[in-house]
């Protein structure tokens, strides 16, 4: 007889990767701030708080170009560097607090207890997604983090989402994408990642849904329920 001992193959580790503006954090009010005044710091007509919303999630110099499609490179560089100055400056002076959305975080806590791996992709800079994770408590909560920095091309190409799943050691089919923006739905599906919209972000959630969300959350307490669903396990 044999003293081998039988075990079920342990279970493939999932990845649930979040996006952070209008996703983990409302930062709406200093994102539409610093780009107002940074396209007026240039002599520019100031772009729509609404127009500016439906940018957010894109690479800062993809916003920058669809906003003002008649700039060159060299100026979109420059906008976009003169928003991330003064995006920072108002961090530093309190005056964007970027809170987090209700239900958000204690959702994460109990992903993480159920098994799952988290991450993030965010078109913001590593400097102002660690300054998020760090005033929100959540360090070491992360297994990947990527940004704009990171990567050669931005949401809604899939490659936030495959070097995610790269470093965490996770098939893109055992991932998925929470967002609140078809550009952060794009990017999952295209990758061969799952996705789930939120309805607390800057896109419509019937927009998010038509782009490919397997489901749509109401409220930061969805979150668990939904990632096992979509995966098909129980809670």
């Amino acid at each position: 007889m044999s003293n081998v001992l039988w075990q079920f193959p342990p279970m493939a580790l999932h990845l649930v990767i979040f996006d952070c503006d209008g996703t983990l954090v409302d930062s709406q009010y200093g994102i539409v701030r610093s780009m107002q005044q940074a396209f007026l710091s240039f002599g520019l007509i100031a772009p729509q708080p609404d127009a500016v919303k439906r940018v957010v999630g894109l690479s800062l110099d993809h916003a920058v170009s669809v906003l003002a499609p008649d700039l060159g490179s060299s100026d979109v560089h420059q906008v976009a560097g003169t928003y991330k100055a003064l995006f920072r400056e108002l961090r530093l002076a309190g005056e964007s607090p970027e809170p987090a959305f209700a239900g958000v975080i204690e959702s994460l806590r109990i992903l993480e207890d159920r098994g799952y791996l988290l991450g993030v992709a965010t078109g913001k800079s590593r400097r102002g997604l660690h300054a998020v994770i760090e005033r929100l408590e959540l360090e070491g909560r992360f297994v990947t983090l990527q940004t704009a920095d990171d990567v050669r091309a931005g949401k809604p190409a899939p490659d936030m989402c495959l070097q995610a799943c790269a470093e965490a050691g996770v098939d893109p089919g055992h991932a998925v994408v929470i967002g609140d923006t078809s550009f952060d739905i794009e990017m999952a599906l295209s990758a061969g990642a799952k996705a789930i919209g939120v309805d607390w972000g800057y896109h419509p959630a019937d927009e998010l849904s038509a782009v490919g969300a397997a489901a749509i959350a109401r409220h930061g307490d969805d979150l668990p329920n939904l990632v096992d669903q979509v995966f098909g396990r129980s809670a």
